[in-house]
């Protein structure tokens, strides 16, 4: 790749306008709450719409569907001043930068108008399911399944830490929608399910040594069509 110049800052003076209105919503509506939030074990809903009112959800989003379309540096800049609150906050860093950005990449035109917009305001809250009970960073080896039966699939396994996992509307899940083909990464597809999907329902909340108020659950999908 080019060389980086050292001289050139990512974060502007525009991104450091909005840290300062981020940091003045946030000293109102986070730090006051966040040690009441660890021993509930749960950041409420209430503070995700907030976030989403104010702009400070999927910021990376088009403005079509309802986000600000601005760069990765506005990320960087929610998630500096979320950890100054607390780590217990890391869901909402997954929710902006890590599960959104496969809905905008790789949904379709119906898929984005469906979700983007309710993620954008904080209605819907998203997860990733990746981790299962036997298989950790070794993805290759999952056994959740997604058997297409005519128009639709049929998921049937466990996940667990799931960041995001009680309040999460919307889960992509990572699955074998091949279990025979070689080598068996090949196998694998993301699908999204939705709350209240038959066959789709939650296990324990999960005690952790930190991040109480990360909501780290067990998804079970039980022929979850």
């Amino acid at each position: 790749g080019g060389k980086v110049n050292m001289n050139d800052t990512y974060i502007t003076e525009e991104h450091e306008l909005f840290r300062k209105s981020l940091r003045k919503f946030l000293d109102k509506e986070a730090y006051p709450y966040y040690s009441q939030w660890e021993k509930d074990g749960m950041i409420p809903r209430a503070f995700w719409r907030k976030m989403g009112e104010q702009g400070f959800l999927c910021p990376n989003i088009d403005e079509e569907y309802g986000g600000s379309g601005v760069d990765f540096g506005y990320s960087v800049v929610i998630n500096e001043e979320l950890e100054r609150v607390g780590s217990g906050t890391i869901g909402i860093g997954l929710h902006n930068d890590i599960v959104i950005p496969y809905i905008t990449t790789y949904g379709t035109e119906e898929q984005k108008k469906r979700w983007l917009p309710k993620c954008a305001t904080g209605e819907f809250i998203s997860a990733i399911a990746m981790t299962e009970p036997g298989a950790g960073s070794d993805l290759a080896s999952i056994r959740t399944t997604a058997i297409k039966v005519d128009d639709h699939y049929v998921l049937n396994g466990e996940k667990t830490f799931i960041t995001n996992g009680m309040n999460a509307d919307l889960v992509i899940v990572a699955v074998k929608t091949d279990t025979k083909v070689t080598p068996p990464y090949r196998g694998i597809s993301l699908v999204i399910v939705e709350k209240g999907m038959k066959g789709f329902t939650r296990g324990r909340q999960l005690n952790k040594v930190g991040l109480h108020c990360q909501d780290t659950a067990e998804l079970i999908f039980d022929d979850c069509v």
